[in-house]
């Protein structure tokens, strides 16, 4: 358990090797409602682990089992969680080489960070890699309230109505459950629930500070960022296009398949099928 702020901590599972100061340690943060538990989690953590190296697996606030811990909700803008754990292994268990991934949501906070930091990073910064990350919030909402993919936003907002009521239950009087009547979009949400609570003059104000794509141009350490074509609600603008080409610093692959956080390829004996899995701990080898 880490303290990002007063009162308020995050779960972390920890797998270290023998000596943990000096293979590369890799803290991967998961997705909108998903968890250390989520498939992906394990999966980059078994290879990683495989590797050579120490994995983080870290839960956003809120996640993991971790409810009631706080009242308070967690959004795609918390990059500064992600930087004082960054900064509390890199004090406490002295490892020497750190590298940030994230999928989705969590693609957007690592990036976020990375750019925040720009060339003021820890030294012990090395580089970061995203899977099909959110960096245009706004884009990315409103895709997700197209007709083809209703499916996917009522499963998160079945997932985030239920948390919402759960966390009213465990802290009585901090929230209003009656805010979420009537609600029919994730843009409806993050209005009335995720920007009211969280600080944010609305939902606009919410999307455009939280979104990585107003620093991805400051990243200053190797990235890696893996996109589909055919994901279904992740957008990238072609402003941010722009920014993530005229960076030297970030290699971006986008192909034509994968869907949201999928890239399922053959398994062979050899490889496991799950390539944007492999592809990162390619990239991460090299640190």
């Amino acid at each position: 358990m880490i303290e990002v702020a007063p009162g308020v901590q995050v779960l972390c599972h920890c797998h270290w090797q023998a000596d943990r100061t000096t293979p590369l340690t890799i803290m991967i943060v998961h997705g909108l409602e998903g968890s250390s538990e989520s498939q992906y989690m394990q999966g980059v953590t078994e290879k990683a682990l495989a590797a050579g190296m120490n994995v983080i697996r870290y839960n956003q606030r809120n996640c993991g089992g971790t409810d009631a811990l706080a009242p308070v909700l967690y959004h795609s803008g918390l990059s500064n969680d992600v930087a004082v754990v960054a900064r509390d292994l890199i004090a406490r268990d002295r490892i020497s080489h750190l590298a940030l991934v994230g999928f989705s949501m969590g693609g957007n906070l690592v990036l976020k960070l990375a750019g925040e930091w720009g060339q003021q990073a820890p030294a012990q910064f090395r580089a970061v890699a995203a899977c099909c990350p959110a960096l245009d919030l706004a884009a990315s909402a409103d895709a997700l309230h197209e007709p083809a993919n209703r499916i996917y936003e009522a499963y998160f907002l079945w997932a985030l109505r239920r948390r919402m009521v759960r966390k009213a239950r465990l802290f009585p009087g901090h929230f209003d459950v009656g805010r979420m009547r009537g609600m029919r979009s994730l843009r409806d949400f993050d209005d009335r629930i995720t920007a009211y609570y969280c600080g944010f003059a609305g939902v606009d104000d919410y999307y455009d500070r939280a979104s990585a794509a107003h620093v991805v141009a400051q990243i200053a350490v190797p990235a890696l960022i893996l996109h589909a074509a055919d994901d279904p609600f992740i957008r990238i603008t072609p402003e941010t296009r722009r920014k993530i080409a005229a960076n030297p610093n970030i290699t971006f692959r986008e192909t034509a398949h994968g869907g949201h956080c999928a890239f399922v390829g053959a398994r062979n004996g050899v490889d496991d099928g799950y390539w944007a899995e492999s592809q990162i701990l390619n990239f991460l080898r090299g640190f």
